[in-house]
């Protein structure tokens, strides 16, 4: 596993005391939200996989986490697309990678 893949991922809000417990209890759901992508890819039940993209790239965004938002966006392009189901699973690779590092702030390690 490269560096990069272990690397967290903060929210920008992670340091707001107005955001803290919002962006907490989003950071508690993302494996679930991670597991049901990866679901629907094992499925090849591609229109899920595009809903559960786009959902994720509109929260994130509003929770401080751009690049899983970037990720998102990117994935649910492929999908309309009709790309390769290999580009699909690399850029589901990707998104969930993003997901399991997601954390509030760095005291949070």
């Amino acid at each position: 596993m490269s560096t990069e893949q272990m690397t967290p991922v903060y929210s920008s809000f992670g340091t707001d005391p107005d955001m803290l417990d919002l962006v907490q209890e989003f950071v508690v759901a993302l494996p679930d939200r991670a597991a049901a992508i990866e679901a629907a890819t094992a499925a090849q039940d591609l229109e899920t996989l595009r809903r559960l993209a786009h959902q994720l790239k509109g929260a994130s965004g509003g929770y401080g986490f751009e690049v899983i938002g970037q990720a998102a966006a990117s994935l649910e392009s492929s999908v309309k697309a009709a790309a390769a189901m290999s580009e699909v699973t690399g850029r589901v690779q990707e998104l969930v990678s993003l997901c399991r590092r997601a954390k509030v702030c760095p005291e949070q390690d």
